[in-house]
């Protein structure tokens, strides 16, 4: 098992609030809410992960 170490999305604002936290595993990344981290995490492929930010940072996903 891995330690994993959470860092927060740089979209959280400077209070911190509604955050996703991710953190880096071997290939794949963990994702949980920061405001519940009792109720644990998804994992995804590294693949996925990159299309997803990729997605975001196209402006894919605005609602």
């Amino acid at each position: 098992m891995h330690t994993l170490t959470w860092r927060r999305s740089s979209y959280s604002g400077a209070h911190g609030e509604n955050c996703v936290e991710c953190a880096p595993l071997p290939a794949s990344m963990a994702i949980r809410d920061s405001k519940h981290p009792e109720a644990g995490h998804l994992t995804v492929l590294g693949g996925e992960w990159a299309a997803f930010l990729n997605a975001v940072k196209r402006g894919e996903l605005d609602a």
